[in-house]
Order: C-alpha cells, then sequence, then structure tokens
C-alpha cells in the first residue's frame, strides 16, 4: 500500500492531480467533519443523458484515487433539483396534456405522465437511480424537495434572509439591467397554487427570516424562507448547497465555468468553504459543434452501449477531461481497442505506471483481464466480408485463428463480436465504397493472390504482415502506408483498418484470395 500510495503522490494522471488537491484541503480541516464530500447535481426534467455518466463516472474516479492516497472516509451525493418549477411541457411523455395545468409547479408536485409514480419529479428520480444503479456507482440520493422541505436547508437560507444584501450584490453583477429590476435570489411557491414564482421582493425580512411579495395578480403573501416554502435561483442554489452540506468537490462542464466565482462567492457568504471544482471540456458532434441536448445532435449513452461495452465508455471519459472530445461513431471502435490495450499492458507495468493506466481507474486498481485475441476493428472487416448476420458467424474464423477462444472462455470477445456485427450493419455497410485499383495497384494485388497461393507459412499474422509487406515495397510503393491503404479501399471499401496480416491469419488464406480474385474481377 504504501508503494502504491509514494508512486500515486507522484502521479501526473488527472484524478490523483485532482485527489492531491483534495488531501490538502482535508490537511487544512475540510475533514474535521469525518469524511470528504464529493457531489454531483441532476436537473430532472429530462432523462439522464451521456453528461450525466460522465459526469458521476469522473467524479467517481477522483473519489477512488482520493481513497489510495487517504484513509479519510469519502461520500458522494447525487442532488437532483426536483424543486425547480416545470418550465415546458416535454414532448416525449405520454398524455402531454394532463401536464399543461402543472406549468411552473416544482417537479415533485407535477402528476407522474406515466402513472407510476407520486410525481414527475419521483419518476425521473427513479430513472436517475436506476441510471446510476445500472452502472455500478456508489452514491447517496438527496431531493432538493426534501432537502427544502426537512429544514435540512433552513439555516443557510436563514442566513441567505440575513445577508440578502451581500448574495443579492453579487447575483446582480452577473444581470442585464431588465433583468436587475426584478431578480430576486428567492424563488417564493404560491400558497394556493403552489407555483415557482418569479417575482421581485417587496421586503425581505432579515429578523424574522421572511419575504414579502405580490403575486402575479397583485395579491400580497409574507412567508418564511424556511420549510420549503421558497426556494433559491439556480446560481445562488448552487453555492448555498455548497455551504449547507459542507461540500468538498464538485464537477461540472464548461459552461459552467464562468458562474465559479458566483458560486464561490455566494458559498462563502453564506458560511461555507467553497469546494474544489474541476471544469471538464464539453463533447462536439461529427462536425465539431457542442453537442447539446435540444438539437439532439450527439451520441446518446444507449447509442454507445448497443455498439460497445460500459468499459469502453468509461475509457472514453477518463481520456483527456479537459480536452473538448468528438462524441461520434466512429470513436467507438478505436474506445474499445485502446481500452484492451491498456488492459493487456497492465499487468506487466510497475505501480507507477498502473496508476497511470486508465484501467486502473475505470476498474479501482482490480481491472480484469482482457481476452480480446482479436480487435475490434478487425472483428468489423471481418463482418465486413464475411457478411456475418450475427456473432456465430464470425466464431467460425476465431476459432480457427484462435483454437483455445470459445464463447464461454472469452466472453468479452464474444460481446464485441455482436457489437461488430451490429455496428457495421449499421454505421459502416451503409457508407461502403470500395473502388478499383488503378494499374500500379492492380499488379501489386495480383502479386499478392500469387504469392498466398503458394504460402506454405501457416496462420502466423506477424509473418503474413510481412509478406504483404514485401509486395508492397517490391512495386515500389513509397510511403508503404499507401499501399495498405490501397488494399483496404479496394477489398474491403475502408482507407484504413488493422495490419493486414493480421486480417489475413484471422479471414485464411483461401478466403483472402478469394476476396482478392473478387475484387479485381469488378474492376
Amino acid at each position: 500500500m504504501s508503494e502504491l500510495r509514494d508512486a500515486a503522490m507522484k502521479s501526473k494522471a488527472w484524478p490523483f492531480e485532482e485527489a492531491r488537491k483534495l488531501l490538502k484541503r482535508a490537511e487544512r480541516g475540510a475533514a474535521d467533519k469525518g469524511y470528504v464530500l464529493f457531489e454531483t447535481g441532476y436537473g430532472p426534467s429530462g432523462l439522464p443523458h451521456i453528461g450525466t455518466f460522465g459526469e458521476v463516472a469522473r467524479t467517481t474516479m477522483i473519489r477512488r484515487a482520493f481513497e489510495a492516497i487517504s484513509d479519510i472516509p469519502t461520500r458522494l451525493i447525487c442532488f437532483s433539483d426536483d424543486m425547480d418549477g416545470m418550465r415546458k411541457v416535454p414532448d416525449n411523455v405520454p398524455s402531454p396534456e394532463m401536464l399543461r395545468d402543472h406549468l411552473q409547479r416544482p417537479l415533485t408536485s407535477v402528476p407522474d405522465p406515466f402513472g407510476e409514480y407520486e410525481s414527475f419529479g419521483h419518476h425521473n428520480n427513479a430513472m436517475l437511480r436506476r441510471f446510476l444503479d445500472t452502472f455500478g456507482f456508489e452514491y447517496e440520493f438527496y431531493s432538493a424537495t426534501d432537502f427544502y422541505k426537512s429544514g435540512q436547508f433552513d439555516e443557510v437560507l436563514k442566513r441567505a434572509a440575513e445577508r440578502y444584501d451581500d448574495v443579492m450584490q453579487v447575483m446582480l453583477k452577473s444581470l442585464r439591467e431588465e433583468r436587475q429590476q426584478t431578480y430576486s435570489i428567492f424563488l417564493p411557491l404560491h400558497p394556493e397554487t403552489g407555483r415557482v414564482l418569479y417575482v421581485p421582493m417587496k421586503h425581505v425580512d432579515a429578523e424574522n427570516h421572511t419575504v414579502t411579495f405580490d403575486d402575479e395578480e397583485g395579491r400580497e403573501w409574507t412567508l418564511p424562507v424556511t420549510g420549503g416554502n421558497v426556494k433559491l435561483q439556480w446560481k445562488p442554489d448552487f453555492g448555498a448547497r455548497w455551504a449547507a452540506l459542507d461540500v468538498d468537490f464538485e464537477m461540472y462542464g464548461k459552461d459552467h465555468s464562468t458562474n465559479t466565482p458566483i458560486y464561490d462567492r455566494i458559498c462563502e457568504i453564506l458560511g461555507g468553504k467553497k469546494p474544489e471544482h474541476f471544469t471538464y471540456e464539453l463533447f462536439l458532434d461529427e462536425n465539431g459543434e457542442k453537442i447539446s441536448k435540444s438539437k439532439g445532435n450527439g451520441l446518446s449513452i444507449d447509442e454507445w452501449l448497443t455498439y460497445a461495452s460500459t468499459e469502453s465508455l468509461f475509457y472514453f471519459m477518463f481520456q483527456k477531461p479537459k480536452t473538448a472530445k468528438r462524441l461520434w461513431w466512429d470513436v467507438i471502435p478505436k474506445a474499445v481497442d485502446e481500452y484492451h490495450q491498456q488492459l493487456r499492458a497492465f499487468p506487466d507495468q510497475d505501480v507507477a505506471a498502473q496508476i497511470n493506466n486508465p484501467v486502473w481507474h475505470i476498474h479501482n486498481g482490480q481491472p480484469p483481464q482482457s481476452h480480446m485475441v482479436v480487435s475490434f476493428a478487425m472483428l468489423l472487416n471481418l463482418a465486413s466480408v464475411a457478411g456475418a448476420e450475427d456473432k456465430t458467424g464470425l466464431w467460425g474464423f476465431i476459432r480457427r485463428y484462435a483454437p483455445e477462444a470459445s464463447p464461454d472462455t472469452h466472453p468479452d470477445l464474444d460481446q464485441a463480436a455482436e457489437f461488430a456485427v451490429r455496428y457495421f450493419r449499421d454505421f459502416v455497410a451503409p457508407h461502403r465504397q470500395v473502388r478499383a485499383p488503378d494499374e500500379k495497384e492492380r499488379a501489386a494485388i495480383e502479386d499478392l493472390a500469387q504469392r498466398l497461393r503458394a504460402w506454405d507459412g501457416g496462420l502466423d499474422a506477424e509473418e503474413l504482415q510481412t509478406l504483404v509487406f514485401a509486395v508492397g515495397k517490391d512495386h515500389g510503393f513509397e510511403p508503404l502506408r499507401d499501399w495498405f491503404k490501397a488494399l483496404y479501399e479496394v477489398l474491403l471499401g475502408a482507407s484504413q483498418g488493422p495490419r493486414f496480416g493480421g486480417f489475413v491469419a484471422l479471414y485464411g488464406i483461401d478466403e483472402t484470395v478469394a476476396l482478392i480474385d473478387r475484387a479485381l474481377a469488378r474492376g
């Protein structure tokens, strides 16, 4: 353990860098409460999405890194802002008309259109918990409604009334002039309709901790700020929650970064200590534009998991969180193969290299063994030429290439074979375009076929790669990658792929010769 801690204190892996900041914070007294508290927030107006997964996954990676360098207990709170008013009726729920009369009411006061839970908010919270449980995240769930109504937030809300002018001063600096005229950090819930009201305050009583306001009909009301009678606007709520819970760490997307000084200052005004934060970059679509839930221009978590393993998604989330990354179909095969490359490397690495390896962070220091004797990229090419309708069609080739492999002994390979067939059918086949070879390429490919017909060296991938390499060199391809590019474009309809010798070993000598003959006959 001491060797691991020593290495972790020097590691440049980003979870350990963040963990060391938290350790210094704990040493300054932040852990006097008996634990270090991580938080992640969730707006329950819609279903959990890939960003939700990424935020909890990355927070968990930092939490586990902290536990590797410290014996201080940790907690992770997933906080649902389910007291937020429903601003619009979702178009993806049954009987949307039943929700129209409940606009601006807290989501936990809106009927569940699915008829399964106490409210729409409870339904969405259940979806969130089911989502998090599916991935094995360890967390405590907090509902804003319960937090406000139970009194857990009361002391901070009273402080917000007492220091109202100070908090308002922070907020008003960030608002346009027209918004400043009506803005208040407090949003009262109408005593009769239950709606969340966006109205100015006529008076905030710092001594009695009440707010006075007129509703939309001009009637005056005075309510205590405690007990769930009011909620805070979302930016003040951020900082107030940090103060109330004594949060030590929270991460969020770059779109929140300009608000960080606001959250921090409000937390401090309300008697808290601002937490450590981590700002991650946002995902981009195929055109390099920011992914938007409303546009639907990104990849959903269900879509990723239809074509690749959960672990490959964890791997993608681990990689360069502070760099904007394309989240599109073509990143999936790369993530799968790189994840397994790291798994294979792990057992032979020393401790310092292991804790820098992404799989240490994905599996909390206990990564499994990889049984991917065939890469995902190779399986895709095999699906292409074999015309496989299901994974069974690939296993005949896999067994010949790796006789010791079977679906029972190599479950990750079996799963990948199924994913590969599905991925090829849905995304590769519709866009595949084989081309005719030019004169130079035709001569070289014919030569390759002749040498393969005469080959008696078995199915050793490296020896076959050497053979393919020699053909390209003898026919004057410079650089040689142009030769391999031509092979893939003429034979498979792709501009790149795994090592061609490995493909021949997997697909078979006779089968590859037949593939070449068909391709040359076409052109």
